[in-house]
């Protein structure tokens, strides 16, 4: 029986032999390939756990791990699959902290290991664009000024002042009702970075739902948009936000909460971990649970590389690439 909770997740993925069937059945549905060629002419070698494939080619041997956000990791399967059951179960997410404790692996691998697991997570080209009726809202990602010490404060303060999210990240995003959310960091709230944003995720002819921002300006020529005014009501019928702001208030008790450090540079793959819980979350109309979460998760790992140069932007060659 395949696990329903996290005890049962650890219990079931101890066994190495558990671990290969269940990313086997997942990745091969149709019989293991060779991920270099495509080949079924593959040989089982047990006593090493890997594949040989009988077709000439430079590396002829793979395991699961190859081509997947698992490659060239010496830390066990089991570890790595519980670390993203915790991940895509927990609402709020977990810390590289939880991780270390919970794993007996370095904070500095739990790190790494959420990074690699937040790009599995990531979907860009799920579902298409959203139609239907959209809503559409931007946030400002930032430290309250409140929490921040005096002479960060009194520079960032310096001029314009702190109003309107000065010194803060922008995030973008459109929910579709009753169906899914996409979300990405634009780099200010200026009609070019907007409308860009609102026509990769919606399509054409949709009815867009905004508050009254100037920015939003325009888009009535490509959508039937409405909007409602927050220095007057927030709710006018059937015209608001909520789902999005639902969908920012998520965002930030796990930013705030769980992460609470999260530099700009990083923020596009917690932004794509939330927004993967909240597009496999469990509604009326579809009852996901645990397991299904975690199943979508584990599809979701091959041809997906990133190294630790990348992760911390210091490999000039690969840039980590916000999507």
């Amino acid at each position: 029986m395949e696990p329903t909770s996290l005890q049962e997740a650890i219990i079931y993925f101890a066994d190495p032999k558990n671990c290969r069937e269940y990313l086997v059945a997942r990745r091969w549905p149709d019989g293991v390939t060779c991920p270099r060629c495509n080949s079924k002419n593959v040989l089982f070698l047990e006593k090493y756990n890997r594949w040989h494939c009988r077709e000439k080619h430079d590396a002829p041997q793979f395991t699961l791990k190859t081509q997947t956000i698992f490659e060239d990791s010496p830390i066990s399967l089991d570890k790595w699959l519980t670390a993203m059951w915790m991940l895509c179960n927990c609402k709020n997410g977990v810390s590289s902290w939880e991780i270390h404790r919970t794993l007996k692996v370095t904070q500095k691998s739990a790190w790494f290991m959420l990074g690699r697991l937040r790009l599995a997570l990531q979907d860009k080209h799920s579902g298409g664009k959203l139609g239907g009726t959209v809503e559409i809202d931007e946030t400002f990602i930032g430290g309250k000024a409140r929490n921040m010490h005096k002479a960060k404060r009194r520079r960032l303060s310096d001029g314009i002042g702190m109003q309107g999210g000065h010194g803060k990240t922008v995030v973008i995003g459109a929910l579709e009702r009753g169906g899914k959310v996409k979300a990405r960091v634009i780099g200010d709230r200026k009609y070019p970075a907007v409308h860009g944003a609102v026509r990769d995720f919606v399509e054409g002819g949709s009815a867009i739902m905004t508050d009254e921002f100037n920015a939003y300006l325009g888009l009535a020529a490509e959508y039937r948009h409405q909007f409602v005014n927050h220095l007057e009501k927030y709710v006018d019928g059937q015209v608001h936000t909520q789902g999005m702001e639902n969908f920012w208030s998520l965002l930030k008790r796990g930013l705030g909460g769980t992460y609470v450090a999260v530099e700009p540079f990083h923020l596009f793959r917690y932004v794509d971990e939330q927004a993967f819980r909240f597009n496999n979350r469990a509604t009326k109309d579809n009852p996901l649970n645990d397991s299904d979460r975690f199943d979508a998760a584990v599809r979701q790992i091959v041809g997906k590389r990133l190294t630790y140069k990348e992760l911390t932007g210091k490999d000039a060659e690969r840039p980590a690439q916000a999507f």
